[in-house]
């Protein structure tokens, strides 16, 4: 099968690619709740604390099998969650630099004990440990179509990595299914979980061991980079779409599936374009994990870069709009209806003048005339209303804050621009000026 310029194979891409997936959506859905109480970087310390149990198993059993594999990492990454915690109480300190301790000296200590075990003319291959080998997870006999296989030669010929990522996949989804409640009120606020009836500290270690198992399960098909992306990528990206918890569960498994699939085709596509040989798939999905959450953080439409800064900017307007209209209000006050525009400028920036004075005349706050800017009926109730809250947020400041009657003006000018009141004062400001009654 084709996809764009890449041949799709049965036998060499279904499940490496399958494995891509799995663990792409087991870690990314755990992901979230990583996000949520900033402890993204558990992900990191675990997938690296897991190499010293590696080495040891197969130091103790002699056996690079597949279940005492599994076994020392797990042992491992569920010390490595004990240890932070440790850290963190008995140190005091906080849980980053407790991570980055805990991981730091256990994946040095791996490292080491590769060496011994490299001594003693064992092959314990390192890059393994970074990139996986999704390449080695080939179906040699693969038929030309699924339909001509029978289910239980299909089931004999899947790989012993991808029946455990499925079975990390289904345990992951089934523990998120039961206790998603639990999950999502520890998450934001520990306290309420306890008085709730379930202890916020039990719901952090069993996160932690699910995360510990998602990455020892992930560990020898794809590696350590693609579990450390995957459990932060896919979450943070969907958490910059959306403010909504369920939400964002469902965008970053989606965001997972495809960055797993976008990843493995990449790998082949992109170096094609240059007539290169293919890349590592598990480093390509990793890639591909960062450039959607470089898109998100800039294009995305609740939090990105770009609306954030069109929105500062309406904000800016809005604001040297909102000045210009009481700057007028006060003229008149003195007894002086209009204002000249190169007094208005005074202080501010041309540029947002400019764009305030069309805006304000557009909407008929303003009219123009021999060169003096005059409020209309409609600017002058905006503008009233403007310096009202103004007048009494200077009272509140000098009455409730205590602060002097001379110190209120700069503070005052920036509450003015909100649409909260605070509580009625009197008629008259701290300085002796009228408060422009409501309506």
């Amino acid at each position: 099968m084709s996809v764009g310029p890449v041949e799709f194979d049965l036998a060499r891409d279904l499940f490496p690619l399958a494995a891509g997936v799995l663990a792409a959506l087991g870690c990314g859905l755990l992901g979230n709740f990583l996000v949520l109480r900033r402890l993204s970087l558990m992900g990191d310390a675990i997938s690296h604390s897991v190499l010293p149990g590696l080495v040891i198993a197969f130091l103790v059993t002699s056996s690079r099998g597949s279940l005492a594999m599994f076994i020392g990492a797990t042992v491992a990454g569920l010390a490595t969650v004990v240890l932070v915690e440790a850290v963190k109480r008995l140190g005091r300190v906080e849980s980053g630099a407790a991570m980055g301790v805990v991981f730091s000296v256990l994946f040095a200590l791996g490292v080491l004990l590769i060496e011994v075990a490299s001594a003693r003319g064992v092959d314990l291959d390192a890059d393994c440990v970074l990139h996986g080998q999704l390449e080695t997870l080939v179906w040699f006999s693969a038929p030309d179509h699924l339909s001509d296989v029978a289910l239980g030669d299909l089931l004999r010929a899947v790989p012993q990595e991808v029946t455990t990522l499925g079975i990390m996949v289904v345990v992951v989804l089934a523990f998120l299914g039961l206790f998603f409640k639990e999950l999502r009120i520890a998450a934001f606020d520990p306290a309420l979980s306890t008085t709730q009836g379930f202890h916020a500290g039990i719901m952090h270690y069993a996160l932690m061991v699910l995360v510990a198992f998602a990455t020892v399960a992930s560990f020898e098909a794809v590696g350590s980079i693609l579990v450390i992306a995957m459990l932060i990528c896919p979450a943070s990206t969907a958490r910059l779409l959306t403010d909504r918890l369920r939400t964002q569960v469902w965008l970053s498994a989606a965001i997972a599936v495809l960055t797993a699939s976008g990843g493995y085709i990449a790998a082949a596509a992109v170096p094609g374009i240059w007539g290169k040989e293919e890349v590592n798939a598990a480093g390509s999905m990793s890639v591909f994990a960062g450039l959607l959450l470089a898109i998100a953080v800039v294009f995305s439409s609740r939090h990105g870069v770009v609306v954030r800064r069109l929105r500062q900017r309406r904000l800016a307007r809005a604001v040297v709009r909102e000045d210009l209209l009481a700057t007028l209000y006060r003229a008149s006050e003195s007894g002086r209806p209009g204002t000249a525009i190169t007094t208005l400028s005074e202080g501010r920036a041309p540029r947002l003048v400019r764009a305030a004075m069309r805006v304000s005349e557009r909407r008929g706050d303003v009219r123009v005339a021999d060169g003096r800017v005059v409020l209309t009926d409609r600017g002058r109730r905006v503008a009233k209303a403007l310096i009202r809250r103004h007048r009494l947020w200077e009272h509140y400041l000098v009455d409730e804050a205590g602060l002097p009657p001379d110190h209120v003006h700069g503070t005052a000018e920036l509450l003015e621009h909100l649409e909260t009141l605070p509580p009625e004062g009197p008629q008259v400001d701290p300085h002796g000026r009228e408060i422009p009654g409501d309506g």
